[in-house]
């Protein structure tokens, strides 16, 4: 850590300057180091922090010790670090390329957190436009096919993306509901303009009202919207008074457990059938679905509505 923090602010012998890259367990970040990170914020040191196998349901089977789900909230309290989930390659090359812009041509004092997965799955072009978006945190991914009966919008990030890809073919076979899909790379980000914006408008009452970006790129998309990651629900309900609609936020409170990953995430009801299931409980409490139709559908679904609440074990 020491080497991140001098590597950050020292140069070499032909005046270049070092990029740090610092890689772990994404658990030993903001936890077991987060005093280190802390001073590395208040000594003005630059570099990337690369939290690796990141989420509470990656690095499964070892149990509680090295399963991360609360890093990103652990992020938000040192005020100069630019935190990012991503999901997908694209996602991380416009991330660092942005981060190496702002530390080392626009000379910003501030660093990067940034979550890496370890699982094989394909890794798709980015989507046009989509490039703002990534870097201020959330931006369309994936349309529906086609509009059905109702609608949602499904929020992913890092590696449960590909749980929420699943969920949205899983609503249309099965229970005629669409959804268009958004990548959401930063609660961090998305929060802190929402609060930029709060606060200008609060000092500057005669003045034409800040959006947030989150509320600007989300308006006009039918509800209810469901937030899915590896993260505690607190990652995701940061965001939620900027959102324009009802907002279902899933995640993985409680403590870590070895097991399969499959197992884990329904356990913590963050795998495909939970996310649908949490998206047709929001079509319920909109009254587009009625209680007899959920109850159908969480037969459907194969939940079992009598395990444990993850929060409880």
């Amino acid at each position: 850590m020491a080497s991140f923090i001098s590597a950050a602010t020292s140069y070499s012998v032909l005046a270049q300057p070092m990029i740090p890259f610092y890689i772990f367990y994404s658990m030993f970040g903001f936890q077991r180091t987060g005093d280190q990170l802390w001073a590395a914020g208040d000594s003005m040191a630059r570099g990337f922090v690369l939290g690796a196998t990141a989420g509470r349901t990656t690095l499964n089977g070892e149990g509680l010790q090295h399963e991360d789900g609360h890093s990103h909230m652990a992020a938000m309290s040192v005020p100069n670090v630019v935190a990012y989930d991503v999901a997908f390659a694209f996602e991380l090359a416009a991330v660092i390329e942005d981060g190496l812009q702002r530390m080392y041509e626009k000379n910003e004092n501030i660093y990067y957190y940034i979550t890496l997965q370890n699982e094989d799955y394909p890794m798709p072009p980015m989507p046009e436009g989509a490039r703002e978006g990534v870097l201020r945190g959330i931006y369309k991914f994936k349309n529906a096919e086609k509009r059905l009966k109702n609608h949602v919008q499904l929020f992913g990030s890092g590696s449960i993306m590909q749980q929420v890809l699943k969920a949205q073919a899983l609503l249309a076979e099965k229970f005629d509901v669409s959804a268009d899909i958004w990548g959401v790379t930063s609660y961090q980000q998305l929060r802190n303009d929402g609060m930029s914006c709060e606060r200008f408008n609060r000092l500057n009452p005669e003045a034409t009202p800040r959006v947030p970006y989150i509320t600007q790129v989300l308006t006009g998309a039918e509800g209810p919207f469901i937030a899915a990651s590896d993260y505690i629900k607190a990652t995701a309900d940061v965001v939620a008074r900027f959102i324009p609609g009802r907002f279902v936020p899933l995640g993985t409170d409680g403590f870590g457990m070895s097991d399969t990953r499959e197992a884990l995430r329904r356990h913590f009801e963050v795998d495909a059938e939970s996310i649908a299931l949490g998206a047709l409980d929001g079509l319920r409490q909109e009254g587009k679905l009625s209680g007899k139709e959920l109850a159908v559908a969480v037969q459907q679904l194969g939940v079992d509505t009598g395990k444990i609440e993850p929060m409880t074990v």
